[in-house]
């Protein structure tokens, strides 16, 4: 299999890079992080004048119908600058909308810069089990009433929609019974509270109380969301892959960079070989997490759905794995430095840390990839 990029994908990714490097800095992020709201309308609509929030988004839609390996470039870029706007809770809410298959004008506006999105799936007793639900919609009139509470709901309090899952039939862990809606975040009855995160981004705990949504609000059939689910989650999941070797990348560099100059008894640290088995370890693991992340998205649109769940659960265990490593043995080189709010390697640590947690930890996703059909004849 060919891992080159394109020419038109390295153009996205300098593109990004010479923006992050030059309006992006750290102390810009922290100034961002630190704001009101969190984010920053500048950086949105760089990113809007730059094409990122068209890639992703069909091309009868106005975008560039980009695929995950595009979006890949893309999210290495921001895993490595550290981004904090809602790019991925908003291209990830577009997947949900490019799936459905009837929502054009909520795709034209997010292409444009003019919707930004969240997705709201998970609940408190769910942990990283998006089919286990308690939030119920039923039959209203000739649309739906969607009661419940949705929990750290990524930007949940910067989006103008969210895509909600929602039980209209069935127990609470059932397979069938899903269904998936596209909520305007100012319907009466969605209160959203929002909050910081450990790694300087924001969520939100969003509760629908008796919220009346039009019969076009619904994005899959009524009971029949669970594919849609399965499908954008393991996109989502791809999309954290890419952002988390983007972070690593970067941690990676900074640590190596700083055993160069970091003296002990008059010699550079880095010169130690202790010091560079460990550097090297940390490179193999970084390595090991590329590829699979690179497999991961160019796995996304082989249409082979056992395949692709295959690959992105292995891909999120190997960057699990190698995030663990390489942001403890990072930390650990940087001696007391490295967990200091001053230094950009502690924010990313805790990045890879979170990334981690959110869809699907390691054991969640090895437990799915061992629950695949043909597991035990490739053993």
């Amino acid at each position: 299999m060919d891992f080159n990029f394109k020419e038109e994908q390295l153009q996205f990714a300098d593109a990004l890079r010479r923006w992050i490097d030059k309006d992006y800095g750290f102390d810009v992020r922290k100034r961002i992080v630190h704001s009101a709201t969190g984010v920053s309308d500048v950086a949105w609509n760089t990113l809007t004048e730059l094409g990122m929030l068209a890639l992703p988004v069909p091309e009868a839609q106005g975008g560039f119908d980009g695929n995950a390996v595009d979006m890949l470039v893309v999210m290495q870029e921001l895993g490595r600058g550290l981004v904090v706007e809602p790019y991925f809770s908003t291209v990830w809410g577009a997947r949900f909308l490019a799936l459905a298959g009837n929502q054009h004008r909520l795709l034209e506006d997010v292409a444009k810069g003019e919707l930004k999105l969240a997705c709201a799936l998970g609940e408190k007793q769910s942990r990283h089990d998006l089919a286990d639900i308690k939030t119920i919609a039923g039959i209203n009139g000739e649309g739906y009433r969607i009661d419940g509470t949705k929990t750290v709901v990524i930007h949940g309090g910067q989006a103008d929609a969210l895509i909600v899952s929602a039980r209209s039939a069935g127990a609470q862990r059932d397979a069938n019974g899903i269904s998936l809606f596209v909520v305007r975040a100012d319907t009466p009855g969605v209160t959203v509270r929002d909050y910081r995160t450990i790694d300087g981004l924001r969520a939100a705990t969003v509760q629908f109380s008796h919220v009346a949504v039009p019969a076009s609000a619904l994005l899959s059939k009524l009971g029949g969301g669970c594919e849609m689910l399965d499908e954008a989650a393991d996109y989502g999941t791809t999309l954290l892959c890419a952002e988390a070797l983007g972070v690593m990348d970067a941690l990676f560099a900074a640590t190596l960079e700083y055993m160069k100059t970091r003296k002990q008894f008059g010699t550079p640290i880095g010169s130690f070989q202790a010091v560079q088995h460990r550097m090297a370890d940390m490179y193999i693991h970084l390595e090991q997490a590329r590829s699979m992340a690179m497999l991961a998205a160019a796995r996304m649109s082989c249409g082979d759905i056992e395949e692709r769940r295959r690959v992105v659960s292995a891909a999120k265990v190997r960057i699990g794995h190698a995030a663990k490593f390489i942001g403890q043995q990072s930390v650990q080189l940087h001696g007391g430095m490295g967990v200091t709010d001053e230094l950009p390697a502690a924010h990313h640590f805790k990045r890879l840390t979170t990334i981690e947690a959110t869809l699907g930890d390691v054991d969640h996703h090895l437990e799915r990839f061992i629950a695949q059909r043909g597991f035990g004849q490739h053993s």
